[in-house]
């Protein structure tokens, strides 16, 4: 029988934490349908608590990325609806799902914000199909309605002219412009966590959008209501910007997936070696750093009082007993 070397025994060991790695990261597949199934959150702007909280989006945390279907996604006005089916359905602190999407569809890192309501077309009309190339609101529709390419028309193709745009979970229906108080009265109560002052509420105010195409409106818990689809959506917002402009409503094709179970502070590590346009570990918040280190400490020292605790109880075990005394008794039979 061959003797292990030092280098088998580091071979043998890395072999073995990579299996451990790739079998965990198939199991997370298996459990979320994503690939990859854990993304790491490196802004403030879905945090509860400046100091971190449980349950809430921090920096720093993980979170398992779930496959879904856009239309399964509920917003934050359909589950503050009471008449709505999710009435009441609440993700990481509050109403609605949190999404993962690519601003635009374009590369880069993609953003995670609240789905917090949904446009859907209302009345529609067929399009002017023999324009060849890309062109305005008016060439493809000649008789009114603004052109969207990515949903469908009544005649079963895609791209149509849409007059009217509807919200689910609020009154907004065959709107040509979508107006929209989250006063707890028209519609759930979002609270924009600012002092209300010259005409500013303080709860979300949707005010004479008229879409360029359906989609969710997202938005940040931390953000003060500055939504990401920009000012056209509510007054003073600045957005998300990505390579072809401020974020338009988040289409199916552009969602990477839903914001599931939550790992709080182990993404801190990643996020300590990142370089290029990542902020680092600016927006984690302190107490990340505190609970990271005794979740390292305690795996470091854990296999030590592990050891010594099975040391203890096998010392001190019957069988332990027992063989003693069998051995006493063969060493007095061999004398």
């Amino acid at each position: 029988m061959s003797q292990s070397t030092p280098v088998g025994n580091l071979l043998r060991e890395i072999t073995l934490a990579g299996a451990m790695i790739l079998f965990l990261v198939l199991g997370l597949w298996a459990h979320t349908g994503s690939m990859p199934p854990l993304v790491v959150v490196e802004s403030s702007s879905m945090i509860h608590d400046v100091d971190g909280e449980v349950g809430s989006i921090d920096a720093g945390d993980l979170i398992l990325v779930k496959n879904s279907s856009f239309e399964n996604i509920v917003t934050f006005a359909e589950s503050s609806d009471p008449s709505d089916p999710s009435y009441g359905y609440n993700m990481h602190g509050m109403n609605g799902d949190v999404i993962i999407y690519q601003k635009n569809g374009d590369p880069g890192t993609p953003i995670i914000h609240r789905a917090i309501l949904r446009v859907e077309t209302g009345q529609t009309l067929t399009p002017d199909r023999n324009i060849s190339d890309d062109r305005n609101d008016s060439a493809y529709c000649p008789e009114g309605g603004i052109w969207d390419p990515n949903s469908m028309d009544s005649d079963g193709k895609l791209g149509t002219c849409v007059l009217t745009w509807s919200v689910p979970g609020t009154n907004v229906t065959n709107q040509e412009k979508i107006t929209i108080h989250f006063d707890g009265i028209n519609a759930g109560y979002y609270d924009c966590k600012r002092m209300a002052h010259a005409n500013v509420e303080p709860f979300l105010v949707v005010w004479e959008w008229q879409p360029k195409s359906a989609g969710l409106m997202t938005l940040g818990d931390n953000n003060q209501c500055s939504v990401d689809q920009g000012g056209m959506v509510v007054n003073g917002s600045s957005g998300v910007h990505s390579e072809s402009g401020v974020a338009k409503p988040v289409r199916s094709d552009w969602l990477i997936g839903v914001a599931g179970g939550e790992i709080p502070w182990l993404g801190s590590v990643k996020l300590m070696s990142s370089g290029g346009n990542s902020p680092g570990t600016t927006y984690v918040p302190d107490s990340s750093f505190v609970y990271l280190s005794i979740i390292i400490g305690s795996i470091l020292i854990a296999p030590l009082i592990l050891e010594r605790g099975l040391k203890k109880v096998m010392e001190n075990s019957p069988e332990k007993y027992q063989m003693i005394l069998e051995q006493s008794n063969y060493d007095s039979s061999e004398e």
